[in-house]
């Protein structure tokens, strides 16, 4: 499907990053530059109902994390280091680059707010303002883990299981994973355009997908843990205005203080929870934009 179905009039790229790899990446609107990264089991896509308003006051950079959607899928390191949050967020950086954009905001979700916080950890300089879409830290939820989170979050625990396994599972019914790993949210299937949803199947149907996203949670059950250890006992905390939005109908709020979670990370932290449930840019986008477009508009 091309890209214009659900972003019209945005520009296509695949930018190089590192050997070998290239990172699928929409452009488009006016303003200072806004990153905007997605999560599992989905694209840049997930976006779409936000990106004309946004559009309206940044240069937007939507892109497909490394194993995801479009960009490249390389094979695991031994040490899962090359999905680590931290070689994703150098991914990230390249690309702003690479576009000309030396500071900019970030807006992401889920696996992407993780990228997103490693890159306002590792790249202080370039990150300005950042929106963190229901999540807690990594390492947070790691250490409060308890049989009802595992039992909510199952794909944590069965994505990173030594390759082949999860990968073969995944693979013998790609539309089934994404149906059944997004349609047992709160919500249901019911909040996704069905142009999104076909992207999201086609993108998981594509060679290394299943491997990519599985060294993603390999890693952030391994290396992640390490690095975000050194960076809360070691410091310095994020300095850059820290925005927290989840859904008061998921695990996250269930199970997690958001707000309390990120202050062991970064000094000014705000947020509050909205009225849905994992997927904000998609089950609440005028609620997202009422929260996100006032905090990302300042200096």
């Amino acid at each position: 499907m091309s890209h214009d179905t659900l972003f019209p009039g945005f520009a296509r790229h695949d930018i190089a990053t590192a050997p070998g790899v290239t990172i699928r990446t929409l452009t488009g609107g006016e303003g200072p530059p806004l990153l905007l990264l997605h999560g599992h089991p989905q694209t840049h896509a997930i976006w779409h109902r936000v990106a004309p308003t946004l559009a309206q006051h940044f240069s937007l950079v939507l892109c497909d994390l490394r194993g995801y959607g479009d960009s490249a899928k390389p094979a695991g390191e031994p040490d899962h280091a090359n999905y680590s949050k931290r070689t994703m967020a150098a991914d990230m950086l390249a690309v702003m680059q690479t576009l000309g954009h030396a500071r900019f905001r970030v807006l992401a979700h889920d696996r992407g707010a993780r990228v997103a916080f490693r890159l306002a950890a590792d790249h202080a300089d370039a990150v300005q303002r950042l929106v963190l879409l229901d999540i807690s830290p990594t390492l947070t939820m790691y250490e409060r883990a308890d049989s009802a989170f595992a039992t909510a979050y199952w794909h944590w625990f069965f994505l990173i299981q030594p390759a082949p396994l999860p990968e073969r599972l995944i693979e013998a019914d790609p539309a089934a994973y994404v149906r059944d790993v997004m349609g047992r949210r709160s919500a249901g299937l019911a909040p996704f355009d069905p142009r999104a949803m076909a992207e999201y199947v086609r993108c998981m149907r594509l060679p290394g997908t299943a491997h990519g996203i599985c060294e993603d949670y390999r890693a952030a059950a391994g290396i992640d843990l390490a690095h975000d250890r050194a960076t809360r006992e070691h410091g310095p905390a994020l300095a850059m205005p820290l925005l927290a939005l989840w859904g008061e109908q998921g695990v996250v709020h269930r199970h997690f203080a958001p707000l309390e979670d990120w202050r062991a990370f970064a000094t000014q932290v705000s947020g509050k929870a909205l009225p849905c449930g994992h997927y904000i840019p998609e089950e609440e986008p005028d609620a997202l934009l009422a929260e996100a477009l006032p905090f990302l508009r300042q200096p």
